[in-house]
């Protein structure tokens, strides 16, 4: 069993890392929720019975750890100076590797809601409406609806930040 959910993680290590870059704040957040992602997926793997494929279960464990562990921290407000905060503003928008282009994306997309972000998560990463609709649990009509609102909403964060 052991290898067999290595094996999982490893062919789809993009997955856990993508969920990390869109609800990790900084590196250690990201590192953070990897592991846990990675350890609710070792409990729930002996219940995982293939019904679906193993890409679609591990987006669904990924997807609803990396929203618990968000709920959970926002309820634990820690105090810190406004001047410390926004000394480090970068590192909550994007990675100092991307490019500007990237950086304004990260930027609009981290204004969108936890279900819009992993909505458009699972479609730039070519998930079908069926497979996103599975994985988030709303209807599959309801997916493509829910995209051209978001796709909207980005463009006019994009526009309100170009002005």
């Amino acid at each position: 069993m052991e290898s067999d959910f290595i094996q999982t993680v490893n062919a789809h290590a993009g997955i856990i890392q993508n969920v990390c870059r869109l609800y990790g704040k900084d590196d250690e957040d990201r590192k953070d929720l990897y592991q846990e992602i990675v350890l609710q997926l070792w409990r729930a793997f002996p219940a995982f019975r293939g019904e679906s494929k193993a890409s679609t279960w591990m987006y669904r464990v990924a997807l609803n750890t990396a929203i618990s562990l968000f709920r959970r921290q926002s309820r634990q407000i820690a105090p810190v100076p406004i001047d410390q905060e926004l000394l480090n503003l970068d590192q909550y928008i994007a990675s100092p590797d991307a490019d500007p282009q990237m950086q304004q994306f990260y930027r609009a997309v981290d204004q969108l809601s936890l279900i819009e972000k992993a909505i458009v998560f699972l479609y730039l990463d070519d998930n079908s409406y069926e497979e996103i609709a599975r994985i988030t649990g709303i209807s599959q009509s309801n997916v493509g609806v829910k995209l051209n609102r978001i796709k909207g909403k980005l463009k006019k964060i994009v526009e309100l930040t170009n002005e």
